[in-house]
């Protein structure tokens, strides 16, 4: 879904290369970008039918047929993009990865970082009781309304290609998305303040096709999962980097930025927002939350 400037895609084409390379030309890999096998509802579906062999996409989707790897999208479980990574390589995350190819066939290699989502607004507040009343766009996933909701917010649902407009016309006072994301889309001409809530750490998986998995060898099975990590880190590290530069960019474009109270935010999304009734576990969420 990605465009080719951005690190998914560029560390893709890097990875297609290096499977080659490392398995002396057996596989030639083919990256296509920017949705051109269709939305990403499609790329998932295609795994199963066998449409598309590899793809780059967020476990919401395969939540949707394995629900318990979905708890990555429970707001604040993840402190930042390092404590996803260190989840991405620890044996719970091994474990939910087992149990979705053993239902799936499918097989996750790799987990990329794709920023922490941080608040916008008009005027500026600094913790959960700020956020009352703020009319906010987010996505219309029960995860993503979870905080603003949880905070007395009034989440409203809008397509991401109108969110600008909205902003602008004042439909909403407020939108949440990664800092990379607010750049792309120029949100900061039409916003005023940026709180770093960070109350949803995104990442993207790197799945293989059962029809793909089933055939290579337990060399080429190790091959393709080193790659796919390494380039995984790849990207990673360059989304990291750019988060940061923009913090002071935005900065020097005139708009606040606000550091917030994290806790009011964290206890207001378990009372309100209870785990279970998102359908995930307490056990599941300590076990994570406690990964160093």
């Amino acid at each position: 879904m990605y465009e080719t400037s951005e690190p998914y895609h560029t560390e893709s084409v890097w990875a297609a290369a290096e499977i080659k390379k490392r398995t002396n030309g057996k596989f030639d890999i083919e990256v296509f970008p920017a949705s051109t096998l269709g939305k990403e509802t499609d790329l998932n579906q295609g795994l199963t039918l066998g449409t598309v062999d590899m793809i780059i996409s967020g476990p919401s989707f395969a939540a949707r047929s394995y629900p318990r790897i979905g708890i990555a999208y429970y707001p604040f479980i993840f402190r930042d993009g390092d404590h996803l990574i260190a989840y991405s390589k620890s044996p719970i995350f091994a474990e939910m990865t087992e149990e979705f190819r053993k239902k799936t066939g499918i097989q996750i290699l790799a987990y990329t970082y794709y920023g922490a989502r941080q608040t916008t607004a008009q005027k500026p507040f600094t913790d959960c009781a700020g956020m009352k009343g703020l009319k906010i766009r987010v996505p219309d996933v029960p995860a993503y309304m979870a905080t603003p909701k949880s905070c007395g917010a009034n989440p409203t649902p809008i397509a991401f290609a109108e969110v600008y407009l909205a902003l602008q016309n004042g439909t909403v006072d407020a939108q949440e998305n990664p800092l990379t994301t607010i750049e792309a889309k120029k949100f900061y001409e039409v916003q005023k303040a940026i709180m770093m809530t960070s109350h949803i750490v995104d990442g993207l998986t790197t799945q293989v096709a059962p029809h793909v998995w089933n055939k290579l060898t337990d060399q080429e099975k190790q091959i393709f999962t080193e790659v796919a990590r390494e380039a995984a880190a790849r990207a990673t590290e360059k989304i990291k980097k750019r988060e940061a530069e923009l913090v002071e960019e935005f900065k020097k474009k005139g708009l606040q930025i606000v550091q917030v109270d994290r806790k009011s935010f964290v206890d207001a999304v378990l009372k309100n927002a209870p785990l279970e009734s998102l359908g995930f576990t307490k056990s599941d969420y300590d076990t994570i939350v406690a990964i160093k």
